[in-house]
């Protein structure tokens, strides 16, 4: 009774979570945190942003990922059914309903100014993510240069975010590599 219990909870907060975010997967990000690392405390911060580098290495939406990944921690398979269920399922069901109408919708200028104000929310909800999960991230001259890198990489030179995802986690390993090949003791990472 108690597992079914959690999964009822997973599905309710993440159908909650997809029910009210606008704006797509990164938009979802504090509200994923909010629900599962604040309010339920299924995973801890530092656990988030595994959570994240790993729903952005792997295929899909980053919030369909990220409740997959949550709800298997959770509650295991079922867990990762209910959670993922959850988000996906009120976009579905919206889409299902405005694609009645959505020729109708083209004419309704006020909807499209409706429109316009969330995504305007969407920008300030990921960067509210950005500053909140940044917190978590270790403060060190290899961490801040790999940031730059992708940073310029992805914005300017329109780089594969997903190859950069790989090429910075190789970094992170060799650079882990030539630590422990030159100091044994120091293999943890000194974070300089």
């Amino acid at each position: 009774m108690k597992k079914n219990h959690q999964l009822l909870r997973l599905f309710a907060a993440f159908f909650k979570i997809g029910l009210f975010t606008f704006g797509g997967g990164y938009a979802m990000i504090p509200l994923i945190h909010r629900e599962a690392v604040e309010t339920h405390q299924w995973i801890s911060d530092e656990e988030m942003l595994d959570v994240l580098a790993i729903s952005e290495a792997t295929p899909g939406p980053v919030s369909i990922n990220s409740a997959t990944f949550i709800g298997y921690r959770v509650a295991g398979f079922w867990g990762a059914a209910s959670a993922t269920l959850g988000v996906a399922l009120p976009s579905f069901l919206i889409i299902a309903v405005l694609s009645l109408f959505i020729m109708q919708y083209q004419r309704f200028t006020w909807l499209t100014w409706v429109f316009d104000g969330i995504r305007a929310g969407v920008v300030v909800l990921i960067l509210n993510a950005v500053i909140k999960l940044g917190k978590q991230v270790p403060r060190t001259n290899f961490v801040a240069i790999v940031i730059l890198i992708d940073f310029l990489a992805a914005s300017f030179f329109n780089v594969s975010v997903i190859l950069l995802l790989v090429l910075s986690g190789a970094a992170g390993v060799v650079r882990q590599l030539v630590i422990a090949r030159r100091n044994p003791e120091a293999a943890g990472g000194d974070g300089k």
